[in-house]
């Protein structure tokens, strides 16, 4: 953001305070602990959330649509909180308004929708990101600085995998039509937790995708996606609602070692130590999801680097776009950002 146009208080508008696990909330309670960020603005359909919405942050302005929270509130940066299928129209309408703009991950549905809004982002000269708030997980974290301080070596195979056996529950992120698919919803922090730990160019992906069991809804059952990185590693992501046996969150190799990671709050580790194989318990680390809005609150008052940038995100619709295209394929594919 050139430094003429830096503000010390970041006005934000809310788009979407729906009711599921009160993201609204949780996002407005984000930016106030900056000091430098507050909710100004709130829009949404629903009248009842947009009483919720006046009730919760005081003194906040609500409007029913986007169009009239543009033309009757004055605010920097706006903040997209919607079903997934409605991401990128809502986003470009606030880009092309000069406005920054924060997209509830997944980022978007298809590359091309990502491509738009970056585009969109540019000719506006604002900022775009995605709240990717678990590249602060405490699991992650710990993982990170193991591989950091060198443990188990250069990664070159990695297992990721989430889900179990049970119905995914009859609301629309179940529903492909809104939601993209299976991969979508957790899926797209796994897949930006993989890009972090390898962060290498892409090859190709290799999807396989499962419709078996639950046909009272219209996401997959199960989807994998297999990641072929230029320096050789592989990464493996599966999410799953109908795997009877589960297999560890993580299990990471590297040419000195390894990370297990089955849950309970710690990581498995075995390394070599002088030529010896030595094994050793990790504890994760304590979340810190309020860095996300730290670094946008610095980089749009101070200009300090962002963190989490579009063109990564990008990458993350991508590796899931080109998964189902793969399994429907029948073949690996190239992406088109490597």
């Amino acid at each position: 953001m050139p430094a003429a146009k830096r503000k010390q208080l970041i006005r934000a508008g809310l788009v979407g305070y729906g009711g599921a696990f009160n993201m609204g909330r949780h996002h407005a309670e984000g930016m106030q602990k900056t000091g430098v960020m507050k909710v100004v603005a709130v829009c949404d359909p629903d009248p009842k959330r947009r009483e919720a919405a006046k009730q919760e942050l005081p003194g906040v302005s609500t409007f029913a649509s986007v169009g009239a929270m543009l033309r009757g509130a004055d605010f920097d940066l706006a903040i997209i909180i919607t079903p997934h299928n409605s991401h990128a129209r809502l986003a470009l309408q606030c880009l092309r308004a000069r406005k920054h703009v924060i997209l509830e991950k997944p980022m978007c549905i298809t590359v091309r929708e990502a491509t738009a809004m970056i585009e969109a982002a540019k000719r506006s000269k604002v900022m775009l990101s995605v709240y990717h708030n678990r590249r602060w997980d405490g699991d992650y974290l710990a993982i990170r600085e193991v591989i950091a301080k060198g443990l188990i070596g250069d990664v070159f195979h990695l297992e990721a995998f989430g889900g179990g056996y049970g119905h995914p529950g009859h609301w629309w992120r179940s529903n492909k039509k809104i939601s993209g698919g299976a991969f979508y919803d957790w899926g797209a922090h796994f897949v930006d937790w993989v890009l972090g730990i390898i962060p290498e160019k892409i090859v190709n992906v290799t999807g396989f995708f499962h419709k078996r069991v639950w046909k009272d809804v219209t996401n997959e059952d199960q989807v994998r996606a297999v990641v072929r990185f230029a320096n050789g590693a592989v990464a493996d992501v599966q999410l799953s609602n109908i795997a009877r046996a589960g297999k560890p969150r993580w299990r990471i190799l590297g040419t000195k070692g390894a990370i297990v990671d089955e849950g309970g709050g710690s990581l498995r580790v075995t390394t070599d130590v002088q030529g010896m194989s030595a094994q050793m318990e990790v504890k994760h680390k304590q979340g810190e999801w309020h860095k996300y809005y730290e670094n946008i609150a610095a980089h749009l008052t101070k200009g300090a680097p962002l963190i989490v940038k579009s063109e990564q995100a990008r990458r993350v619709i991508e590796v899931i776009e080109y998964a189902e295209r793969s399994s429907k394929a029948g073949k690996s594919l190239p992406v088109p950002y490597p």
